[in-house]
């Protein structure tokens, strides 16, 4: 007897391991919503208690089982943040892929840096950073996996 299929959206919450190896938050992969305003980033300080906690990211996490990658990186930043996700237009995208598991950054664009409030116990607050100082000595400390992308994705739209 076999297991019923998982019905279209069930949670992707989970560890999953990838082909070289690393640990993933994301039965089905993760995505992130990278929201740019002219020269700034809205990024996320993440909660303590979190994956990394207490670094800068931007707000994303777990696919759900079907879900497109602008579909979660707009509904992960609607539950940790205030920020209205429906007028945002994507203007690229980019795959980490790691052989069996990847992260998708979704790229919007905002017409202005409005502040975003919290939402949920994920963010310990959301601000707006000058592009040029992230990855720098005197930027915030980023998530290391947010880092690891930030020279791919900087100059994306």
């Amino acid at each position: 007897m076999s297991a019923a299929p998982l019905p279209h959206g069930s949670s992707g919450d989970g560890w999953q391991w990838c082909a070289l190896g690393h640990k993933h938050w994301g039965l089905y992969g993760a995505a992130g919503l990278l929201v740019r305003s002219g020269d700034l980033v809205l990024l996320q300080h993440r909660a303590l208690w979190s994956h990394h906690g207490g670094t800068w990211g931007i707000p994303g996490g777990a696919r759900h089982l079907g879900e497109s990658a602008e579909e979660a990186a707009r509904r992960e930043a609607a539950e940790e943040s205030e920020l209205d996700t429906a007028p945002l237009v994507e203007t690229a995208r980019f795959v980490d892929d790691h052989g069996g598991w990847s992260y998708t950054t979704v790229v919007v664009s905002a017409d202005e840096a409005l502040p975003v409030g919290i939402r949920g116990g994920e963010s310990v607050e959301f601000q707006w950073f000058r592009v040029v100082t992230l990855g720098s000595s005197d930027g915030p400390e980023l998530h290391p996996g947010f880092a690891h992308t930030w020279p791919q994705v900087r100059d994306l739209p």
